[in-house]
């Protein structure tokens, strides 16, 4: 059971979201909501939520604030809401970890898409974890072996993207520049294919990257985060344990022992 958090100032729209999910379909369960982002923290910071579903426009704490403050803490997928005005910040919180966005006025469908895509990926960090934790040797973690080449053409040309251009910032609206497609069709024949986001996908890859410059020992740790298109080493740190079970100096601490 996932457990949601809502964090939203307009209460017909939280209620909105409450009432109208079926969530125990999605094995989904609402655990608190709260009215802005200040509230939402201390919600955050005491519940635990596996996902934060939040506006980004709010009084008191804006949403990404809200994020930027707790996503290096509690592991969590965050969906946000956003409208028009708001675009450009919906890309940019990209950066925070964002499963993924729904723009305002909101659509139901698209919301349990958003609900689907963060699940998706609580449960394959989940499995990732499951594996890298009965790996006899942290050396020999692997987070893109099972992920294979599609039979689809499109998918194809964006894994080959990634490979050729991850140590750039890309987000879902550079791929439907580059590919002309938009960004909800994209991230439906990306997931359809191989069962995990985009946006996962490239941090697992980046990673992957950043394990090999770790192994490699050569290029200072400040320098392997922005090498791999991650960012700055606290990014990079809470990224690395996301996606590996724990902090880069324990990793290290460990492998060369």
């Amino acid at each position: 059971m996932y457990n949601v958090l809502v964090v939203e100032d307009e209460e017909i729209i939280r209620k909105g979201i409450i009432l109208s999910i079926p969530w125990e379909e999605f094995n989904c369960h609402v655990i608190g909501e709260a009215e802005n982002g200040e509230e939402g923290k201390i919600l955050i910071e005491s519940l635990k939520p596996d996902i934060v579903i939040t506006d980004i426009d709010m009084p008191v704490k804006d949403g990404l604030t809200m994020l930027a403050e707790t996503k290096f803490i509690s592991d969590y997928a965050a969906i946000i809401l956003t409208g028009y005005s708001e675009f450009e910040y919906a890309r940019e919180a990209i950066r925070l970890g964002i499963s993924s966005y729904v723009l305002k006025p909101l659509n139901m469908k698209e919301m349990k898409e958003a609900l689907e895509q963060a699940i998706l990926e609580s449960q394959n960090i989940y499995r990732l974890r499951q594996i890298n934790q009965k790996t006899p040797e942290l050396e020999d973690i692997h987070l893109i072996d099972d992920v294979k080449t599609s039979s689809d053409a499109l998918v194809n040309s964006i894994l080959t993207y990634i490979t050729q251009n991850y140590k750039k910032k890309i987000s879902l609206s550079d791929l439907a520049e580059e590919f002309h497609y938009s960004e909800r069709y994209i991230s439906q024949k990306f997931q359809r294919a191989l069962n995990t986001t985009v946006i996962e996908y490239l941090n697992r890859y980046r990673m992957q990257k950043a394990l090999e410059l770790l192994k490699d020992g050569t290029m200072p740790l400040s320098e392997i985060g922005w090498e791999c298109g991650i960012g700055e080493y606290k990014y990079f740190n809470f990224v690395f344990k996301k996606y590996i079970g724990c902090s880069i100096k324990t990793y290290l601490n460990t492998t060369k022992s």
